[in-house]
C-alpha cells in the first residue's frame, strides 16, 4: 500500500511555523487521536501513521512494517517502491528494524546507517543508501504490533523531540492497528463462514439431484469455477439460486 504524501491535510501544520513546539506538538498528537477513532479499515490507519510520521520527521521515506507471526511484513510506504508493499518481510531480529522489534526501543543512526553492525543489506532495495535511520516499535500493552522507519538520504540529526514524538504515534497508534486489524480478520472470518455455508448447499443440491456424493459434487463446483472463472462462491450462489427459482416456480 503506497502513499503519495501531501504536505499537510493536517490543520496543525499551517500553524506549525507560528507555534512553539511543545504546543504544536500536543496539537498534533490531539489530532492524531481524533483521527485515528475515526479511522475504521486497517489501510487508512496504516495510511494516517505514514502522514503523522512524515509530518513530525521531514523524510526520505517512511516504512510501516506490521509484525505478522514472526515477520515484520511492510505494509504502508511512503517511497518510490510500490512493488514491495505487502511482500517485503523482515524477521524480527533482523537488521535495525528487526532490532527495534526484537528490543522494543527506538533505534536512531544519524549517519553511515549502513555501517551499523545491526544494518542488513535488504535485496528487494539495492539501490538504496539511506545515511540516517529512525525506527520506532509500535507497541499496545506492551505487546509489539510493528515498526515505523523513516530515513534519510544525507546524514540527519534526529532530536530527542522527534525520537520522542514519534515513538509517542508508535503508543497511541498500537491498539488502533491491532483493533483494526482483528476487525479485518472477523469480517474475512464471516466471509468464508458464509462462502462455506453456500458450498455446502450447493453440494448437498447436486448430490439430491443429480446423484452425486460429496466429492463429485465439490469437484464438480470446482470445474465449474476453472471452465467459468468465477469463484466458487459465485458457482455456488448460482446453484442455490437456480435452485430456489425452480423450488418457487414449482409451488405456482
Amino acid at each position: 500500500m503506497q502513499f503519495d504524501f501531501v504536505p499537510t491535510r493536517v490543520y496543525v501544520l499551517a500553524m506549525g511555523a507560528n507555534l512553539p513546539h511543545s504546543d504544536f506538538d500536543i496539537e498534533l498528537l490531539h489530532e492524531i487521536s481524533s483521527r485515528m477513532a475515526a479511522a475504521d479499515p486497517v489501510q487508512e490507519v496504516l495510511g494516517l501513521i505514514v502522514e503523522f510520521a512524515s509530518t513530525v520527521v521531514r523524510c526520505d521515506s517512511c516504512f510501516v512494517y506490521i509484525l505478522e507471526g514472526e515477520d515484520l511484513v511492510l505494509r504502508a510506504s511512503k517511497s518510490p517502491h510500490r512493488e514491495v508493499v505487502d511482500r517485503l518481510k523482515i524477521r524480527v531480529g533482523q537488521g535495525i528494524i528487526g532490532w527495534v522489534a526484537e528490543h522494543r526501543e527506538p533505534v536512531a543512526v544519524s549517519q553511515n546507517a549502513s555501517r551499523d553492525i545491526r544494518f542488513t543489506v535488504l535485496n528487494e532495495l539495492p539501490e538504496d543508501a539511506y545515511e540516517a535511520f529512525l525506527s520506532v516499535p509500535i507497541l499496545t500493552r506492551g505487546r509489539l504490533v510493528g515498526v515505523i522507519n523513516v530515513q534519510h538520504r544525507e546524514p540527519h540529526t534526529y532530536t530527542k523531540r522527534q525520537i520522542r514524538l514519534l515513538a509517542t504515534i508508535g503508543f497511541l497508534v498500537g491498539a488502533e492497528i491491532e483493533m483494526a486489524r482483528l476487525e479485518s480478520e472477523n469480517s474475512q472470518l464471516a466471509q468464508q463462514l458464509e462462502t462455506r455455508k453456500l458450498l455446502e448447499r450447493a453440494k448437498g443440491i447436486l448430490q439430491r439431484d443429480l446423484g452425486m456424493d460429496e466429492e463429485q459434487a465439490y469437484l464438480t463446483l470446482q470445474r465449474q469455477s476453472r471452465q467459468k472463472r468465477r469463484s466458487l462462491k459465485e458457482v455456488a450462489e448460482a446453484v442455490v439460486l437456480s435452485d430456489e427459482i425452480r423450488r418457487g416456480s414449482q409451488a405456482n
